[in-house]
């Protein structure tokens, strides 16, 4: 399988992570990649960047050694009311916007009320990609997840590093297949992602291919094929 795309990455910016931009889009260009994306935590995440940091990723150029950026956000989901935490002021600023559920900022409630937020927060207009919804940081009921994501045209992320064993995440894998599985009954496209925290990580996708073997899910479901696709699907 082709990739030309990983869009869930992070630059030193975000205070746990370990590369610069030009660092990370020369790793791209050196990895094939047609489109990277660099998606910074918001604040709720302890020492990640300042809002004032979105606000000016305007001066940032939108190519680098042949390949196009698109600079945005890891928004944190905060509970199960969907509250985010990126005023909406700044959402036009960014280039791609994915949100997910942090264990260092997010109010957990019961399994029916932490799908119903995130279903909230899918259906927000601003939102382009829900990330690692599988990871079990809350529980989720995925079914709702996958038709809303079908309805509001908003990616599902399949997250790699929520697979890594040494993220101790143990049921990412059940919750992940599960995803899976359903997003090829309902026919809704997903996005793999490396949540790369350092440039050597960027499209590395080695713990997916046993999960999309396990399910035969279809190559023209995964978005990160081809940058037409992808931009053709969130209309960006």
């Amino acid at each position: 399988m082709k990739i030309e795309l990983d869009v869930h990455t992070h630059s030193l910016m975000s205070g746990h992570a370990y590369s610069t931009i030009q660092e990370m889009a020369k790793e791209a260009a050196d990895k094939g990649l047609r489109l990277l994306g660099i998606t910074e935590h918001t604040p709720g995440i302890p020492g990640t960047c300042e809002l004032i940091y979105f606000r000016n990723l305007h001066v940032v150029p939108r190519r680098m050694y042949g390949v196009e950026l698109m600079l945005g956000a890891e928004i944190n989901i905060l509970d199960s009311e969907g509250n985010i935490d990126l005023p909406d002021d700044l959402m036009s600023k960014l280039d791609l916007r994915i949100a997910g559920i942090h264990s260092l900022c997010y109010t957990p409630s019961t399994r029916e009320a932490n799908t119903a937020g995130v279903v909230k927060v899918i259906a927000n207009p601003h939102i382009n990609i829900i990330s690692h919804p599988g990871d079990g940081t809350a529980q989720l009921d995925f079914e709702p997840l996958v038709i809303a994501a079908k309805k509001n045209r908003t990616l599902l992320e399949i997250n790699n590093s929520s697979l890594n064993p040494v993220r101790h995440k143990t049921e990412a894998l059940g919750n992940n297949l599960e995803i899976l599985r359903l997003c090829k009954r309902y026919e809704v496209p997903v996005i793999l992602g490396s949540d790369a925290h350092i440039s050597f990580d960027i499209a590395n996708y080695e713990y997916l291919p046993p999960l999309l073997n396990e399910t035969e899910f279809p190559e023209d479901l995964i978005m990160n094929t081809s940058v037409e696709k992808f931009r053709n699907y969130l209309g960006i």
